[in-house]
């Protein structure tokens, strides 16, 4: 370095940066070290500076630009040895800043980071300028981005203004379309509910005249029932005397006996002709009938329980089944459960319907087996055997009310068999007529065979 004749230095290296280096200053002294580390020897880096001999120059100043720039302002002689490789590489520059001359052209950054690295007399007033000067260019650079946002988000403002007013035009006029189609459809409503009230007056009127029809209806009947009376009566009248007027005739009676049967014949003629024309049913009542006397009684499911057997014993059971028209209704699950827990619910259906479809072959009484479906999912997918009729229960209704239902729907003296242990059901089946049966008994029915 250059020194005064007096012994004091004039190079500037007695200058101190009073503010951190710049930005943009700090990146190109980086730069500038991390191309000239390329030329030095190993032992000419500081030592913290050796590991990154190896790296490319984009890579060193990449991971290694803290390390230099500490480097290169603590250690002098590594200074000077990078100032020496910029001289090498950029002499006019390093010839022009120690001549105080800074090229006018020359970028402001460069030239603050050479003379940061060469340090000559003023070179911190050039370093300060540069950060001032990036500063400023940084100001106009963020404040023409600014104007430049702020006109692109008053452009975006103006379109939103104009999408704002087609998108309220086009509401508006959705919002008319909607509101008459509402008052067509208030016209229509109004409409349909007057059409609704003429055709319950209509119906009303309708139902009067039908009324009115089965009334007369019903005197005319009563008017041909006692015409029928009446003509069978003088039906009655004119047999009698066929009967006298054959039997004159027989005798050898008088033409006038004679005159008289004719008569008869014609009035009898007349009386089929006529009950022929009125459509008369023949006579179902028969006299006998009229008497009032007690029949003989006749035996009810309810009758075999007096017979000399155990209410346990199945023999029970085939007499229920051999009565007439007998109908078997099983409680399912109940059955299942007494004869065979242990099974799961599928197998246990399947066994228990084929147990029933043997034991309707064997009696031809009609089987209907109930099981609880209440819990079910889904419906069960299941074929029944010949002669047995399986139903599920649906969701909300248990198996016992539809034993009960099926019990109630069965007409007053049919023999009708409940197997179930409930006692519930057992009783309630009892008092709609029905004969409750364990669900032991059909068990030991099944395997009796």
């Amino acid at each position: 370095m250059m020194e005064t004749t007096g012994g004091e230095p004039d190079d500037g290296t007695a200058e101190v940066l009073d503010r951190p280096l710049p930005d943009g200053v700090r990146r190109r002294v980086v730069q500038i070290v991390s191309d000239g580390f390329g030329g030095l020897t190993l032992a000419e880096l500081p030592a913290q500076l050796r590991q990154y001999a190896r790296f490319a120059p984009n890579r060193r100043a990449k991971f290694a630009g803290t390390a230099m720039a500490a480097a290169l302002e603590t250690d002098p002689l590594f200074r000077q040895r990078i100032a020496e490789k910029l001289r090498e590489t950029q002499p006019e520059l390093t010839a022009a800043l120690d001549s105080a001359a800074p090229p006018p052209a020359a970028d402001p950054l460069d030239v603050a980071a050479a003379a940061y690295v060469l340090r000559p007399a003023g070179w911190v007033k050039l370093v300060t300028a540069a950060g001032e000067e990036a500063l400023r260019a940084d100001a106009e650079r963020a404040d023409e981005e600014s104007r430049a946002e702020l006109e692109r988000l008053r452009g975006e403002l103006v379109a939103a203004r104009g999408q704002i007013r087609t998108e309220t035009e086009r509401l508006r006029t959705e919002l008319d379309t909607a509101r008459k189609e509402a008052e067509s459809l208030h016209r229509k409503l109004r409409g349909a509910l007057s059409d609704v009230k003429r055709g319950e007056a209509a119906l009303r009127k309708l139902q009067g005249e039908t009324d009115a029809a089965r009334a007369e209806s019903q005197a005319q009947v009563s008017a041909a029932e006692s015409e029928g009376r009446r003509l069978k009566a003088r039906l009655t009248e004119a047999e009698a005397a066929l009967e006298a007027g054959r039997k004159a005739a027989r005798e050898g009676r008088s033409v006038e006996d004679m005159r008289l049967r004719l008569l008869l014949d014609t009035v009898l003629d007349a009386a089929q002709g006529l009950r022929r024309e009125l459509a008369l049913p023949p006579v179902s009542v028969r006299p006998a009938e009229t008497v009032e006397a007690v029949e003989p009684g006749r035996m009810t499911p309810k009758d075999i329980a007096t017979r000399a057997l155990s209410e346990n014993d199945p023999a029970i059971l085939d007499q229920l089944l051999a009565l007439p028209q007998a109908h078997l209704v099983v409680d399912g699950y109940n059955v299942t459960k007494t004869g065979y827990p242990q099974m799961p619910l599928e197998k246990q259906r399947l066994r228990l319907l084929g147990q029933l479809s043997q034991l309707a072959a064997q009696t031809g009484a009609e089987v209907t087996c109930v099981f609880d479906g209440a819990e079910l999912a889904a419906p069960v997918l299941l074929a029944p055997p010949r002669g047995v009729r399986v139903l599920f229960s649906k969701p909300g209704v248990t198996a016992d009310e539809v034993i009960r239902q099926l019990v109630r729907a069965e007409p007053p003296g049919r023999p009708v068999i409940v197997a179930s242990t409930d006692r519930e059901v057992a009783d309630g089946i009892a008092k709609a007529g029905a004969r409750p049966v364990a669900s032991a008994v059909l068990l030991k029915r099944f395997t009796r065979g």
